[in-house]
């Protein structure tokens, strides 16, 4: 039956026999026969069929949940104790600002309350993550929310909304943004990572003329350069800068600023086993706020 559960597990992932077919290696019609085999066992239909579509049930959801748990259990036999049979991995991609702002009391609130689960994280970048998920590899993912639709196996729960500034050495005199960005080396943010994207978006709308210096995706990086004096950057006030460095000195766009959405992506919840629910409750409880952060913040003297 582990066979079965397994091929259910990736039915209930990719949403019809024919897709999971092709993700595990198997004939649709093998598929098929798997699942007649596994609900002759259990005695009862986990699908709803309408001619050749097949939607799982309320009852094939229940058993999601326990066949999830089940596998698992399964994959850690001769590795974990009898004692801690009750033992769960939960895998957690993460980029690294939320990495080290909210996941640290999330996941020790977490082990307080689940002594006997595994967490592992998984550093990298939000599109990576994002596959990450999809294809179960993950159990969530805590990344900058992507610029297109999400199929709709996954959900979106947003942790907070991130304003951009310009932030400048600390020495550069004006307050002008426009003509800081004319005038001042530019240091970008990548603009292959989401959050670059918004800031590339934003560039091409104000028809700004630049001067480009340096591109990178590390926002300490980012930081330091300015600090340093290299030049000047478009930055997300991540819950990480709620205070700038004394060298640098972050400026208000006003009625152009734009933001950043950082949050969790995970499969709809009633799909996830339930240490993966409270994680995510954690998370969330820990989360800087889903509310627009307050304007730039006064520079330490």
């Amino acid at each position: 039956m582990i066979r079965e559960l397994k091929t259910f597990i990736a039915v209930s992932r990719e949403g019809t026999f024919a897709s999971a077919a092709q993700k595990i290696g198997l004939t649709q019609a093998a598929v098929s026969a798997q699942m007649q085999r596994l609900e002759a066992e259990l005695g009862f239909a986990l699908f709803d069929r309408q001619g050749r579509s097949a939607r799982i049930n309320a009852k094939g959801q229940q058993l999601l949940l326990q066949a999830q748990e089940l596998i698992q259990l399964y994959s850690n036999l001769g590795a974990t104790p009898v004692a801690d049979a009750k033992a769960m991995h939960i895998n957690v991609g993460a980029i690294a600002t939320l990495q080290r702002t909210v996941l640290p009391d999330a996941l020790a609130n977490f082990h307080s309350t689940r002594p006997g689960c595994h967490t592992r994280i998984i550093p990298g970048v939000s599109m990576d993550m994002v596959n990450l998920v999809d294809a179960g590899d993950v159990d969530m993912a805590a990344i900058i929310r992507p610029p297109f639709h999400l199929q709709s196996e996954l959900q979106w729960q947003t942790l907070a909304r991130e304003p951009f500034r310009l932030i400048v050495p600390s020495y550069v005199a004006g307050s002008d943004w426009a003509q800081l960005l004319s005038e001042q080396p530019f240091i970008r943010y990548d603009r292959t990572s989401f959050g670059g994207r918004l800031v590339d978006r934003f560039l091409r709308q104000m028809h700004i003329g630049l001067h480009e210096i340096c591109e990178c995706d590390e926002l300490e990086t980012i930081v330091k350069l300015v600090a340093n004096g290299a030049g000047v950057a478009l930055f997300p006030q991540t819950a990480a800068f709620t205070r700038w460095p004394a060298k640098v000195r972050a400026i208000d766009l006003g009625v152009h600023t734009f933001y950043r959405e950082t949050g969790l992506l995970h499969r709809q919840e009633q799909s996830l086993a339930e240490p993966v629910r409270q994680l995510i409750q954690f998370i969330m409880k820990c989360a800087p706020g889903q509310q627009v952060m307050s304007a730039s913040p006064p520079t330490p003297k």
